[in-house]
């Protein structure tokens, strides 16, 4: 175990200034704060996915800045969606060309970031720190626990990942659910989101693993050292962010 952390002081390193940086975010609990920071690690996430699906139209950007400047002052933010669906749809009218490198970044990681402001919106920054912690939590239990004990192979889309780790990533990533989960929820309700958000967590680290390699790189970025991109460390938020928000409307509200 200690070799593993002393493998891993890198990434130790980078991940505690980011919780810290999150943290203060939310101690201050700030509408524009929040919306600044979700927005400007959305724009790095949409740089780094336009590399991952080979697309070098700024027009992305400009839609994807507007959309989230609209996100602001919008009730709704995860219906702005559409407006994504719309623009591709007027330019697949207009060009007759299906262009999946002008659509994909569109869908993502926009569409998460929407969801994610839609999360604090609805639910407070409890909600996002509940995430964290959940998201977090299944990382890096998922981590240590496969380096320690995993032995079987979880899936073929990323060699290392293990069905220990994983399991062990969840059930962690529960335990501390229940612990830093908004005290207003019930015991059940607390579980089942967090085992689902947990889990689906997992499956957007996959997700993400399977665009490196369709994209034959490393990592989707190298902003954060031991951890590539930012797409590399909020691939698990990206999928969690969206469950979690669907699950509370379904079973709080």
């Amino acid at each position: 175990m200690f070799e593993v952390l002393k493998d891993s002081s890198e990434r130790i390193r980078t991940g505690v200034i980011l919780v810290a940086v999150v943290l203060f975010i939310g101690v201050i609990d700030s509408k524009i704060i929040t919306w600044l920071f979700l927005g400007g690690i959305m724009m790095v996430g949409v740089s780094e996915a336009m590399k991952l699906f080979k697309s070098e139209r700024n027009l992305i950007y400009l839609v994807s800045g507007f959309t989230w400047i609209l996100a602001y002052f919008y009730p709704n933010p995860q219906d702005l969606v559409f407006l994504s669906i719309l623009f591709f749809a007027s330019i697949l009218a207009y060009t007759k060309t299906f262009d999946k490198a002008l659509f994909l970044p569109l869908l993502y990681p926009l569409v998460s970031y929407l969801f994610l402001f839609s999360l604090y919106l609805s639910f407070g920054m409890g909600s996002l720190l509940w995430l964290l912690v959940l998201v977090a939590g299944t990382d890096v239990g998922a981590y240590f626990v496969g380096r320690s004990i995993g032995k079987r192979q979880f899936c073929a889309t990323s060699p290392k990942k293990t069905l220990e780790g994983v399991f062990g990533g969840v059930l962690i990533a529960m335990a501390l659910g229940f612990v830093f989960a908004p005290s207003a929820y019930e015991i059940q309700t607390i579980l089942f989101v967090s085992f689902v958000v947990s889990l689906g967590s997992v499956f957007g680290d996959l997700f993400e693993s399977y665009l490196k390699r369709e994209a034959d790189v490393k990592d989707s970025g190298d902003i954060l050292p031991g951890h590539g991109g930012i797409l590399d460390r909020t691939d698990g938020y990206l999928f969690g962010g969206i469950l979690m928000y669907i699950l509370l409307k379904l079973l709080v509200i």
